[in-house]
């Protein structure tokens, strides 16, 4: 689209700013950042945007699009409402503790037998010795067989089954990565040979023939019934068979875990027979992911990272400031960096949608002398406006710009004389150290000089912003002759512990789960009872009596959909009948009959008439209407001032009475 935008066609441009009314956003909570919020302030229109991300998580900047405060969307749909509604099913969420995933493995804590085993390994080409390895290193480059055959043995016998039981339903495992996904399928096929190799399979980016193992996976019958997946599987996937998931990495960014709890939400009828619809689904995290949200109820994810360009021109800006703060004579370096960024601004199109929007600051600074003595204003206008905006400005490959920041960096900490030189330092002296072992390359032999000087103390006895700026130009255009060095994979068999699996109550979903799924067991109890005189005088808004409600109640308990407890929580919201009447609705001919006396007695006109079918309407679906919400939207948007501004006093005082009676119905 942002291309779109700037086409020209037959002397015009595609797309003006009035050519749509309404502009659709999904995944909002993504789809409004940096650059690419220009989009949507470009176009004048409407904007509805979409997100399944929890309110909290979304950024202000993306509130800040729709006019809305940080938090208060204009509406929002829970997972308690969806489940309660019964358009989702809930979880049950099982956290189960693996020693090794939560503790690392410790050398002293061996057998004798594996620590036999733990010495003959080779650790890495440099023949170095360890002690210990940490659970961050499991599943990474460590790969333990007996913790993967631990966690697919409980999943075996833990999961829930369909086809009577012999079969592990639909199931997604989360790996850490693409090598602990194939590990995991591979001791899978070992464990269970009878399968052959077709029972798990893996499903990422790796897998030339991915899609059609995600299509094979959404059949109900075909194999195969685990996809174990890194990232691909996680969002996006709509599989209504899956009943378990399996967090067997950790996750830290709430909305991406709330993305992946998705895949199981998903309603399946007939799962496990004709009429023994899918109720739940479960997780099985042996990461802890549980307990950390758990215990970290406002964590963000934080606002996304800008992107490399902007934070370099970011940094520049900053560093022309350290520089002058500095009271050395910077003098020469300050001019060099300016005219870097002069150049990159005489590379931005004023004619772009994008640059346009902030024309006013880029032409400022596209004359040499908007760079003289630049005021606070100016160095905020630069980042805040002009930073990250589209330019012609070539700048080298990836590497390079990651390099040229590193340096960046270095300089401004060295400026400001913080503990995060050294860590800085040790990185470009591992630079410099990488590029020594490929001194066999032409480029690289020419500035062996600077290379070997800069992995000396004697370098960096008197460094300063030039000479760090010296090492930026002659270096950065070697960045991208290094190659990432891989990890040796080691693989053990070691005796992990595993525990019993804990239920944990999911922070976001809270106490609602459970009366969203004693919502869901009264609905079947519904359609299973249509014709329970009781349930018949519900529907019907024919007055209760405490005996009707007593016996109905008598019934939910012994069929152990209720207890006590719940049907105590039911009193705060109106009573078991006022709850039974929200999912049964009102019975549409009796609702149109409890008023026809009063259509009979007033000539009524169509805004009169629209009102009360509205009214109808809303009794026939949630079964309860409050008389205060005539006073309010749908009933305001017939008349401003509601039911007073339709019906004169009386008649609205009657069709109170209708409502009001209706309602009391079910109270007994």
């Amino acid at each position: 689209m942002m291309g779109l935008i700037e086409k020209i066609k037959g002397g015009e441009k595609r797309y003006g700013p009035g050519h749509f009314d309404l502009i659709v956003i999904d995944e909002a909570h993504q789809s409004v950042y940096r650059k690419y919020r220009a989009i949507f302030e470009y176009f004048d229109s409407l904007l509805v945007g979409l997100t399944a991300t929890p309110r909290d998580e979304i950024d202000k900047d993306t509130y800040s699009l729709f006019g809305l405060e940080k938090g208060v969307p204009t509406d929002a749909y829970d997972l308690d409402d969806a489940v309660g509604d019964g358009y989702l099913v809930p979880p049950t969420t099982i956290s189960v503790p693996l020693k090794f995933l939560r503790d690392g493995i410790d050398y002293n804590q061996l057998t004798d037998e594996e620590k036999e085993a733990w010495d003959a390994i080779e650790w890495d080409e440099d023949g170095t010795e360890r002690d210990r390895v940490e659970s961050a290193d499991l599943n990474k480059w460590l790969f333990n067989k007996d913790t993967i055959d631990k966690v697919l043995k409980h999943l075996m016998r833990n999961g829930i089954k369909v086809e009577g039981g012999d079969r592990l339903g639909k199931t997604i495992i989360f790996a850490k990565n693409s090598k602990h996904a194939r590990f995991i399928v591979e001791r899978f096929n070992e464990a269970y040979p009878y399968y052959k190799g077709q029972f798990a399979q893996l499903i990422d980016y790796s897998v030339s023939y991915a899609q059609s193992l995600i299509d094979d996976f959404s059949e109900a019958n075909k194999a195969p019934h685990i996809a174990v997946s890194v990232d691909m599987l996680d969002t996006g996937i709509d599989v209504p068979e899956v009943v378990n998931l399996v967090f067997f990495k950790i996750i830290r960014s709430k909305t991406k875990f709330w993305q992946m709890v998705g895949r199981g939400t998903r309603l399946c009828p007939d799962l496990f027979g004709p009429g023994e619809d899918k109720q739940q689904f479960v997780i099985f995290d042996y990461c802890q992911n549980l307990e950390f949200f758990q215990e970290n109820l406002n964590k963000t994810d934080g606002p996304t990272a800008k992107p490399l360009g902007e934070r370099l021109f970011d940094s520049r800006v900053e560093l022309i400031e350290a520089l002058a703060d500095a009271g050395e004579p910077h003098e020469a370096l300050i001019k060099d960096i300016k005219t870097r960024l002069h150049d990159e601004v005489l590379g931005m199109p004023l004619d772009n949608f994008i640059v346009r929007a902030k024309r006013r600051s880029v032409e400022k600074f596209r004359d040499p002398k908007g760079w003289d003595n630049l005021t606070l204003d100016d160095r905020l206008t630069l980042i805040e406006e002009v930073a990250g905006l589209p330019t012609a400005f070539e700048d080298g490959n990836l590497p390079a710009k990651q390099f040229d920041l590193l340096l960046l960096t270095t300089q401004l900490e060295l400026l400001k004389q913080t503990g995060a030189f050294t860590r800085l330092q040790m990185r470009i002296i591992n630079f410099a150290s990488a590029l020594e072992g490929i001194d066999n390359e032409p480029l690289v032999a020419k500035e062996m000089e600077l290379i070997l000087d800069i992995q000396t103390d004697t370098f960096w006895e008197d460094i300063t912003p030039e000479i760090l700026e010296t090492v930026r130009r002659r270096l950065r255009h070697l960045a991208e002759l290094i190659k990432p060095v891989e990890r040796k994979v080691v693989v053990t068999d070691f005796e992990d512990e595993i525990g019993e699996g804990t239920e944990v109550t999911m922070p976001e979903v809270s106490s609602g789960v459970d009366k969203a799924r004693f919502k869901m067991k009264v609905r079947l109890f519904i359609d299973v009872h249509r014709d329970h005189i009781t349930l018949i005088k519900v529907r019907r808004g024919e007055p209760l009596t405490k005996q009707d409600l007593e016996e109905l109640q008598r019934i939910l308990i012994k069929q152990e959909i209720a207890n006590d407890t719940l049907i105590a929580d039911l009193e705060d919201e109106g009573g078991l009948g006022r709850f039974l009447r929200s999912l049964t609705g009102l019975d549409k001919a009796a609702a149109k009959e409890a008023f026809s006396t009063f259509v009979r007695r007033h000539q009524l006109n169509a805004d009169q008439t629209e009102f009360l079918d509205l009214v109808i309407n809303s009794l026939t679906e949630s079964g309860y209407v409050d008389p205060a919400s005539f006073y309010e939207s749908p009933f305001t948007d017939l008349d401003d001032m509601g039911i007073a501004g339709i019906f004169d006093r009386d008649q609205a005082k009657e069709i109170i009475q209708i409502v009001r009676a209706l309602n009391d119905a079910v109270a007994a």
